[in-house]
């Protein structure tokens, strides 16, 4: 079978059919339908509270649609999965570490923590050979092998967040979900969490990126989707939703964007 054919053949990561989600007793998404390709680059953007934390958690199954008629969920091509094993196909990038005894744990031991889920290497936990050379090579696949032996406490906003990276990494996922990635970053953390994301989008890694930072959309991320009160407002490419008159309508605010004078790739918003 042609390389290309098998390609074309791998089911879609996502799809959402008439999928309400509620947070309590409030509905938080809203009829959404929607399908990711396996290895796509999207970004999903919007203001804060939209909805966009919440689909990203009801894509790694934290939380679960209200079960109603003509709903449909499906990851990677299965209705039905166990989420311990689910989990190892995709990996999730939040904007805080695990758990408070990450502060206290190495960066290798914090990225070797992630293949069982945990804050930190307890005792009762089975680390393998296998497990120490694959989050080595996690940490050395974004450039931070000087992290392997500093605490994550010690560590600045942009080194913590790339031991995030690293520890969604270990499992060698098909697809890297990005929550709010430059949230609390300074600007020079923020330039070097784009180029490492750049990297993983052209070694083959799919991104789905969430955010209200118009900066964070890479150049190989081609297709935009925009929320706005849990409903998706528009869905498609990159040129013809990132406009200024498309965005002031989404944030409620007249926008501008510009350009990053140091890398004509960059694109930034302001409001007055």
């Amino acid at each position: 079978m042609p390389e290309n054919a098998s390609i074309a053949a791998e089911p879609n990561f996502l799809e959402l059919k008439n999928v309400n989600v509620a947070r309590g007793e409030r509905i938080v998404l809203h009829n959404l339908s929607l399908t990711i390709g396996a290895g796509e680059h999207v970004a999903i953007l919007g203001p804060n509270g939209c909805g966009k934390s919440t689909l990203i958690l009801t894509m790694n199954c934290q939380i679960y649609p209200i079960v109603q008629p003509g709903m449909k969920v499906r990851i990677f091509g299965r209705e039905r999965w166990d989420v311990t094993e689910l989990r190892k196909h995709f990996g999730v990038v939040g904007m805080d570490p695990p758990g408070e005894r990450t502060a206290v744990t190495t960066g290798l031991d914090a990225v070797i923590a992630g293949f069982f889920s945990a804050s930190t290497l307890w005792p009762n936990l089975h680390v393998t050979e296998e497990m120490r050379t694959r989050a080595a090579e996690a940490l050395a696949r974004i450039e931070a092998s000087h992290l392997a032996e500093q605490l994550v406490g010690a560590m600045s906003a942009g080194e913590k967040r790339r031991i995030l990276i690293a520890r969604a990494l270990v499992h060698q996922p098909r697809q890297l979900l990005l929550d709010e990635p430059s949230n609390a970053l300074d600007l020079a953390a923020q330039r070097e969490l784009r180029e490492t994301m750049r990297r993983l989008a052209n070694e083959g890694t799919g991104l789905v990126l969430v955010t209200h930072h118009l900066g964070d959309i890479l150049p190989e991320i081609n297709r935009i989707i925009l929320m706005k009160q849990g409903r998706i407002l528009a869905d498609g490419p990159r040129e013809e939703l990132l406009t200024e008159d498309r965005l002031s309508d989404l944030f409620g605010a007249r926008v501008r964007i510009g350009r990053d004078p140091i890398s004509s790739n960059q694109a930034w918003l302001h409001s007055w």
